[in-house]
């Protein structure tokens, strides 16, 4: 469901040009040297003994940050605390049981995981945050989130040329952010000292500044995928804090 009316669009449009600069000063390069990633795909069969009614290897604490409306949660689970490494899975609620939809190889943070992400940390924030708006410097029709497409999403030219495609497609973390705007407003309700601009977008093969990162066509399944009407959220971290009771 794409930004509806023009009024609307040429608002988030405007807001979108305006907050440009915000995109080299709050990002701060999101980016590093590439690796080689491979895309699982569709997810295999999960084990027998995990509860249908929990998110996989999410303790209680986090469990219980999930909003009770959500029927759609993308789980982040970074490898360890100071790794850039992680998984991204899709999980959807049928009836009181998540079901695991798909899975892909993906990045973090350059120096991992903290559950207090501070502006420039190169880490991404621990813990459960809706998912409701989108954008990215490619349109993207399909899109169910409101989806801004703007050039101002365009990375800065003295950034790595392994980073050209990052903001193609982007999907804004509700981080210290304002929900219902384009990814590139630049409120920081909580304060500029606490970061903000932490999207899930496309993978450079490499650690972030605290985004995260997957394939191409990971963005755009998601995108195609999370729905508003379904409350979509996203549980993030390393695996032992993900885990902790």
């Amino acid at each position: 469901m794409r930004t509806g009316g023009l009024s609307v669009r040429a608002v988030r449009t405007a807001a979108a040009g305006a907050a440009a600069v915000v995109l080299v000063a709050g990002l701060g390069a999101c980016g590093g040297s590439p690796a080689a990633g491979k895309d699982t795909g569709k997810a295999k069969g999960g084990s027998a003994e995990v509860d249908p009614t929990r998110i996989p290897d999410v303790g209680d604490p986090l469990q219980k940050k999930i909003p009770r409306e959500a029927r759609q949660v993308v789980a982040v689970y970074g490898k360890d605390k100071d790794s850039a490494d992680a998984t991204v899975r899709l999980y959807s609620k049928h009836g009181k049981k998540w079901q695991q939809d798909r899975s892909w190889p993906a990045h973090n943070g350059r120096k991992g995981w903290t559950r207090d992400h501070r502006e420039g940390d190169k880490r991404s924030p621990v813990g459960v945050f809706t998912l409701t708006d989108a954008g990215g410097v490619k349109p993207a029709p399909d899109a169910k989130l409101p989806y801004t497409d703007s050039d101002a999403f365009t990375p800065p030219s003295y950034w790595s040329k392994k980073t050209r495609h990052d903001f193609d497609h982007v999907i804004a973390v509700d981080y210290n952010r304002a929900k219902g705007t384009s990814p590139l407003d630049p409120s920081r309700p909580q304060g500029q000292s606490k970061g903000g601009s932490i999207w899930l977008h496309m993978d450079h093969g490499s650690g972030t500044s605290g985004c995260v990162s997957l394939s191409r066509s990971g963005m755009r399944y998601l995108l195609r995928t999370l729905d508003p009407d379904k409350h979509p959220a996203v549980v993030m971290g390393d695996k032992a804090a993900l885990a902790a009771r």
